[in-house]
Order: structure tokens, then sequence, then C-alpha cells
């Protein structure tokens, strides 16, 4: 049971969260309102990393997926689910707050996302360009340091590079930075000699 303290300290932090979100229906402002939160906690590098664990657990969790964009599920069975996840996993006591809030608010299906926006948001902080790199060939740390260095050199600012394995490019590599796009996948290169025949 909250004592009165716990119970002011919770409301209040519900209303400064609320207070930070600037209109209810843009993903966002959850993202921008954890992003003044948590830097206000000192706590922004920690809940950076979690929330990055949390985004992984979507992509690789059918089951976790299912129960986030499922309509049918209920406040309580997510908030159980939200629980165990933070106790197992030691989160941030602000992050696993802002996950109940979420679903309090009927914003969970969103999460993946506010979670996306939220790590945007970390970035720009920081002066990064958001990078994106897929690959036909699964590659290893040093591969993808490697090409974050030279893009980094070449765009002269720091890169959040988020790496895909997709063994559909068949060969080569596709490398998105902000609205540039360079593709020499293989595939690509089929599509391009297809266009061409089409074309003649």
């Amino acid at each position: 049971m909250l004592s009165k303290q716990n119970f002011k300290h919770l409301h209040n932090w519900e209303y400064k969260l609320s207070e930070n979100i600037i209109s209810i229906t843009s993903n966002n402002s959850y993202a921008q309102a954890l992003f003044e939160l948590a830097n206000e906690d000192k706590s922004l590098t920690k809940v950076e990393e979690q929330v990055v664990a949390i985004s992984r657990l979507i992509n690789e969790s059918e089951e976790f997926r299912y129960l986030i964009k499922n309509p049918t599920t209920s406040i309580e069975d997510l908030t159980k689910v939200i629980e165990t996840i933070s106790e197992k996993n030691n989160f941030d006591n602000l992050l696993k707050r802002f996950l109940v809030f979420l679903i309090q608010k009927r914003r969970f299906f969103y999460l993946e996302k506010i979670l996306s926006d939220f790590i945007e948001v970390c970035s720009k902080a920081r002066g990064e360009i958001k990078a994106e790199l897929f690959s036909a060939k699964e590659l290893n740390e040093t591969d993808i340091s490697k090409i974050k260095e030279e893009l980094s050199q070449n765009f002269g600012a720091k890169i959040q590079l988020n790496y895909k394995f997709d063994p559909s490019l068949i060969g080569g590599l596709v490398i998105k930075v902000g609205s540039t796009m360079v593709d020499n996948s293989i595939k690509n290169k089929l599509q391009q000699i297809q266009k061409q025949m089409i074309e003649a």
C-alpha cells in the first residue's frame, strides 16, 4: 500500500509528465517527456540503454509484440508483464513508472514508436545523425564500426547506426543517412537491369 508521501510523489510525477506532453495525441511528446524527466533525474544514460533493450525485445519476441498490439489485452495483464520485466531486468524506477503510465493512458499500443522516438531524441541531443545499414552478408562488430567511422568522417558528425542483416538483398550493402541513400545491393542492380529491359 502506498504511503501518503509516496502517493503524493507519484501524483506529482504523473502531473509533471502530463505537463511535459504538449499534445496527448503525439507519440513524440511522450518520448520528449521521458527524455526531459530522465535528464532531470540524471538517469538518461541508464534509461536509454534499457529502452534499447525493450526495443530489441519487441523485435525479437513475437509473444511480447502480440501482447502490445492486441487490443483485448487488459490493463492489469499489461501492468503485470511490465512489472515482471522491470524487476527481472532491474529497470530504472522512472522508466518502469513511465511504461505503467502509458498503459494507464491506453498508449501502450504505440510503445514501439514512442521508444524509437525517444532513442532519436537522445541521439539528436548528442548531435548524432541517425543512419541505417542493411547487408546481404551478416557483418561483425569490426565491420560495422569501420562503416560507422567512415560515415562519421563523411558527414562530419556522430553517427547513430542501426544495423540489420537482410539476406533478400542477395549481395552488397544499403546505407540510409537522413534523406541520403546509397544502394549497391545486387537486388537493386537486378531491378535496374530488369527496368532497362522493360523500357528497351
